[in-house]
């Protein structure tokens, strides 16, 4: 399935090719190259879920336009390219989860616990508002632990926002590929601070970064919420590069 080009062939995770390569089928005359081609131009790189998930059909259409390859094309075909952009429709065999450590109150002294927003298996590679899951793992400077697997579908009707808010609510840390406004208002009431990630990665690889940061100069809220002595807490700011 070659989607990729030079520059994007280590980044584009399978799960985007395979969006890509389905949504060039339903657009008469524009290959798989070409349809990447104008997605970069349209969201620019690196082509992740949640620059996906903020394109429209008129941006689309305007990029595929400036290749020339628009003139055969419907807006109906345009809407169901998107769609599968979008992940409509469109599954992956999924990963096996991952295994759970046992974990009792009290068993890591100065941990922190801390939601990682996924849609496949220990991969950090879900949007807030849409994810399958939340990975939950016990961390200290010294031990980490994945400890639940929290299921984030909502009740008919539901709050969609306030619902996983309320779920992640003894989290201090949630890290997502995109969050909103009104729902990072939500998840910061609830107490919780939301950092945003610029593409999918392994949550161990996210998780343990943070280990070390907490190990050497956690910011002093959190070293707060670790039992630190005022003394002993330093600044820093907890933006994900």
């Amino acid at each position: 399935m070659a989607v990729q080009s030079p520059s994007q062939q280590a980044r584009l995770p399978a799960h985007l090719a395979l969006r890509i390569a389905l949504a060039s089928r339903t657009l008469k005359g524009v290959d798989t190259a070409c349809l990447l081609r104008a997605l970069i131009a349209a969201v620019g790189e690196p082509i992740t879920e949640a620059r996906l998930a903020k394109l429209r059909a008129s941006r689309l259409r305007s990029r595929l336009s400036e290749l020339a390859l628009t003139e055969d094309l419907t807006d109906r075909q345009i809407h169901r390219a998107l769609g599968l952009l979008k992940g409509r429709g469109v599954s992956m065999p999924e990963d096996p989860l991952p295994t759970l450590q046992a974990y009792q109150p009290g068993d890591m002294p100065n941990s922190i616990r801390v939601a990682c927003a996924s849609n496949s298996g220990e991969t950090l590679d879900g949007i807030f508002g849409s994810c399958v899951r939340f990975l939950i793992y016990q961390i200290s400077p010294h031990e980490c632990r994945l400890i639940e697997l929290r299921d984030a579908s909502a009740p008919d009707q539901s709050d969609r926002y306030s619902h996983r808010a309320d779920l992640l609510q003894d989290c201090q840390l949630l890290y997502t590929l995109s969050i909103g406004g009104p729902a990072a208002a939500k998840v910061v009431r609830a107490g919780i601070h939301p950092v945003r990630l610029a593409r999918a990665v392994p949550a161990r690889t996210v998780i343990e970064e943070l280990q070390r940061i907490l190990a050497t100069a956690p910011p002093p809220w959190l070293a707060k919420v670790m039992g630190a002595e005022p003394g002993q807490r330093v600044r820093f700011s907890c933006d994900a590069p």
